[in-house]
Parts: structure tokens; C-alpha cells; sequence
């Protein structure tokens, strides 16, 4: 039967933080897949500091989206019928359809499909075994490559890459410490995933805390926010320190004012101490991701890697529920379930 698809279309560059008011909700009516197609059926949609990224007529690593278009965005569903010779019904896919229930995908172009391993949540494939728990791994391993006895330091640690983070990086036996937005979080990270240490950067007098948790200096920071957190981890690199550059999202919102965007300081610090900071895109990783994917996988199964969601109910809350992320009112990975398998 034909499919009512609900979907978020991009109605104008928002200003600031993402509103309801940026995007339409938009209904038709999708047909039987003709040959070759795939219908699938969203079950999770990923919400992403980079959301807002898309969102705006900026310079960034892919094209923005478009006025008129379907927001982007990662996407867990289940096949619901099939002309494709590949692809059968309640196989379990992965792609980027963006905010929408429902898409049609000719020649099954974008879907990715998930070997389901019988007791794995399917929540899993949206964080420590998805973009997300790539992100960290090869982030840290490949850019951070940390060792035995170093310092690893993370920022934003509470969300869904920083604890998969600092978590790989007490498997490699480093000294592992994170700063999150609240006194609950921090408490989270070191008593129930093991960090050595916390600290609240809202809080916190981040110059002497981050000292004080990093008597040997920071050999690699894992770079998720820029801002103030930046600042005083700089004042503190180690001689031959790596820093992967994840995100910078205490400065999204500012879109295209580059007036409001402050650089570093203490940038200096990277040129005394020889420091390695290299951006990175996970997209550059995908062809690596079977790799990332069977050790995290052996990890989670081992009880060595834990991980947290944060999940909302309902596509037509995305608008909403993506502000979380720049609220820090997230712990791990932000989701909005759609629908039931």
C-alpha cells in the first residue's frame, strides 16, 4: 500500500538557534516501490551538533540543504517493501534521509544494510557502533593515537562521542578526564564509566581544576567544543601533543557572524609545544568502518565499552529536541524514535 510520509523541509537559513519556524511539516503520499526501489520506514533519526551546520548557506563538507529540501540527517529503518533484488522486507538499514517517516530509495541508493546480531539494542547502530562510536575511534587512534600512561583530555565528555572516547582511551591505559556542563554529569563519568576525573566547565575554575587533574600536562585533547574549555587545555600541552578536532560547537549558532567566532587563546601554545591538530570528517572513515565496528563491537560485548542515549519521542519533536545538544541538556547520544520495529 502506499506510505504517508511526514517530513521537516528546510523553509528558511535560520539565525541563531534552530527553530520550529526554519522548517514546514509536509505530508504526501509515497507509492509501491516500482522496480528496483526500496520503501523503508525510519525507526531512529540522529540529531547532531552539525544539524545546524546543514541548515546554513555556509562554506562547510558537504553542500547545505537546500530551501525546499528534506533536513538532513543519519537515519535507522526498516525495510517495508522491496523491488530490489537486495534489499527484502524487515531488512534493517542505515542511511541519510533526513527528517522524514518514510523514503523511497531507487536502486537502494544511500541504504546501507545492517547485520542485526541477535540481543544488540537497536539504538547501537545509531551510537557506539554507528557514525558516532567512529567518530571516536578513529579520531582518537588515528589522530590522537594515545599511549600507555598518557593524558588524555576530552571536551564535551557527556555526549555521544566523549564517552566513547574517553572510554577507548582507558582500554589504550591512559589517564582519562572530561569536562561536562553539570555537577550530575561529571558524577556520571567517573563513577559508572570509569573516568579518572571530571569537571564541571560551567562550574569550575577551569585553569586550576584542569591542572590539578593533569599534574603530567595533556598529551592529547579531543576537541569537541572550542570556547573557554580550549583556552585553558592549551596553557597545559605537553611537547608533541595531538589534538583531533571534532567539532566546535559552542559556536554553531553564531552561523555566518564571524564576528561573534573568537579563535583560541593561548594559540601560541601549539607552535612552543610542536602540537599536532588535525580536523577530521567521519565520512572521510567510511570505508574503515567495518574495522571500528568489530573492535567497539568487541568491547561492548565484552562489558568494556558502555554507552548512553538520550531519546525523544516522535519526528515532529526534532525541531525542538535538537536545541538540546546546545543546551547540554543531553547525556550521550540524542535520538528521536519514530516508530516501532
Amino acid at each position: 500500500m502506499p506510505a504517508t510520509c511526514n517530513a521537516w523541509v528546510l523553509k528558511r537559513r535560520p539565525e541563531g538557534r534552530l527553530t520550529r519556524d526554519d522548517f514546514d511539516w509536509q505530508t504526501t503520499t509515497l507509492p509501491d516501490p516500482a522496480d528496483g526501489q526500496v520503501l523503508v520506514r525510519t525507526l531512529y533519526l540522529s540529531l547532531d551538533p552539525t544539524n545546524r551546520i546543514w541548515a546554513s548557506d555556509m562554506d562547510q563538507y558537504m553542500p547545505p540543504v537546500q530551501l525546499g529540501e528534506v533536513m538532513r540527517g543519519g537515519t535507522l529503518g526498516v525495510v517495508e517493501a522491496s523491488a530490489h533484488p537486495d534489499y527484502q522486507p524487515g531488512d534493517l538499514v542505515q542511511g541519510m534521509w533526513g527528517w522524514a517517516s518514510h523514503t523511497l530509495a531507487a536502486g537502494g541508493a544511500g541504504l546501507n544494510r545492517i547485520p542485526h546480531t541477535e540481543g544488540v539494542p537497536l539504538d547501537a547502530y545509531m551510537s557506539v557502533l554507528g557514525a558516532t562510536g567512529m567518530t571516536a575511534y578513529f579520531g582518537l587512534l588515528d589522530i590522537g593515537r594515545p599511549e600507555a600512561g598518557e593524558t588524555v583530555v576530552v571536551s564535551a565528555a557527556a555526549g555521544a562521542v566523549g564517552q566513547i572516547v574517553c572510554q577507548i582511551a582507558r582500554i589504550k591505559g591512559c589517564r582519562v578526564v572530561g569536562t561536562a556542563g553539570s555537577d550530575a554529569k561529571c558524577r556520571h563519568l567517573v563513577d559508572d564509566l570509569g573516568f579518572d576525573a571530571a569537571i564541571n566547565y560551567k562550574t569550575a575554575d577551569l585553569d586550576r581544576e584542569l591542572a590539578a587533574a593533569c599534574p603530567k600536562g595533556i598529551d592529547v585533547y579531543f576537541e569537541n567544543t572550542g570556547g573557554p574549555v580550549t583556552d585553558a587545555v592549551l596553557k597545559l600541552v605537553n611537547q608533541n601533543a595531538r589534538i583531533p578536532l571534532c567539532g566546535l560547537i559552542a559556536h554553531y549558532n553564531e552561523g555566518d557572524n564571524s564576528e561573534g567566532v573568537r579563535g583560541p587563546n593561548n594559540y601560541q601554545m601549539i607552535l612552543m609545544r610542536r602540537v599536532l591538530l588535525k580536523g577530521f570528517i567521519i565520512i572521510d572513515y567510511f570505508p574503515r568502518f567495518p574495522e571500528g565496528i568489530a573492535e567497539l563491537g568487541g568491547w561492548l560485548a565484552e562489558g568494556r565499552i558502555k554507552y548512553d542515549t538520550d531519546v525523544v519521542e516522535g519526528l515532529e519533536n526534532a525541531p525542538e529536541a535538537v536545541n538540546r545538544l546546545f543546551d547540554g541538556a543531553n547525556t550521550g547520544k540524542l535520538l528521536v524514535k519514530c516508530s516501532e520495529k
